[in-house]
């Protein structure tokens, strides 16, 4: 049973007029605000619950933190050998950003389906330049990844007649999904697909799926859009591909470096549409994780352990 007035220490992020709203959700509890690192670090040693990042230069200290909530949706950044190590559970803010990020899975798609990127380049030019383009209904869409930003997807896909596949471990039905594959049978998914959209969290497992085999699985016309995380897909292996037209074109707001350097090619190809991992940057994305770690800190005071979105540090998601 955990006490009901534990130490919280709370990052940076999250601005000081929103420190009340967490005091009144642990009433009892000693709410903390790392404004910079030092303060952080020297406080980091009463904590008992972190609500933000715990970087591994301060994790020495951490010795009374017994649990950690990310706000991001993918905690694989606080994932390092030693966090994973130490006993302290981590939650993190999954689903707080699948609505925004399917919409920006979608703005791309539209965008790369009707080469939207040349009317953008004839209106600088100011010239009335008419051209026959696509459209989604009846394509097939492949979702790497069931999550939450996942299932919101197969939504809003459907809602243009989309076929939609996914790809997951387990084969039980969705709402929206077609059907879904096995990761054993993904090239067969790959091969169906006029998009292929990452959604999936970062693991050892996802690390370099789409690499030079499954890139060739993949039809000379079809799109790769990630907005998870980089990593997954192979960054040079989709380069090649970009450059030698193996597939039309990808949307990417998640990279394998980043910020992307100002000299790497993928700036320049006339066939990607480049984002800075910006897809859910909104003021509701940040709400909702604050939400998630409020209604955790509810159940944790009270002495449950039905925490939501616990993360299996072993699994990474």
């Amino acid at each position: 049973m955990a006490p009901n007035n534990p130490v919280i220490l709370v990052t940076r992020d999250v601005a000081a007029d929103r420190l009340a709203d967490i005091a009144a959700a642990a009433p009892g509890a000693t709410v903390l605000h790392g404004t910079d690192a030092e303060n952080f670090a020297d406080q980091l040693q009463m904590a008992e619950i972190v609500a933000g990042t715990l970087p591994a230069t301060a994790l020495p200290k951490a010795e009374k933190v017994r649990w950690v909530h990310s706000w991001a949706a993918g905690p694989d950044h606080q994932l390092y050998p030693e966090f994973i190590a130490h006993p302290a559970m981590l939650t993190s803010s999954a689903g707080n950003g699948a609505v925004p990020l399917a919409e920006h899975a979608m703005m791309l798609m539209l965008m790369l389906n009707r080469t939207a990127l040349r009317w953008i380049d004839s209106q600088k030019r100011r010239q009335w330049e008419r051209f026959t383009h696509g459209e989604l209904n009846g394509l097939t869409i492949g979702i790497i990844g069931a999550g939450y930003s996942g299932k919101d997807l197969a939504l809003k896909a459907k809602a243009f007649h989309m076929r939609v596949l996914g790809l997951r471990r387990s084969d039980q039905p969705a709402d929206n999904f077609d059907e879904f594959y096995p990761r054993e049978r993904l090239y067969e998914m790959l091969g169906q697909c006029d998009f292929v959209v990452v959604t999936a969290p970062l693991t050892p497992e996802t690390r370099g799926m789409i690499d030079v085999a499954a890139l060739a699985g993949m039809k000379p016309s079809a799109h790769l859009i990630c907005f998870s995380r980089g990593g997954i897909i192979d960054d040079d292996a989709m380069l090649k591909a970009l450059q030698d037209g193996a597939i039309a074109g990808a949307g990417i707001d998640a990279h394998g470096v980043e910020p992307l350097p100002p000299d790497s090619p993928f700036w320049t190809l006339a066939n990607t549409i480049i984002t800075p991992h910006n897809g859910a940057t909104t003021e509701a994305t940040r709400e909702r994780g604050f939400q998630i770690f409020l209604e955790n800190l509810r159940r944790y005071v009270e002495g449950r352990d039905d925490l939501i979105n616990r993360v299996d540090k072993q699994a990474g998601y």
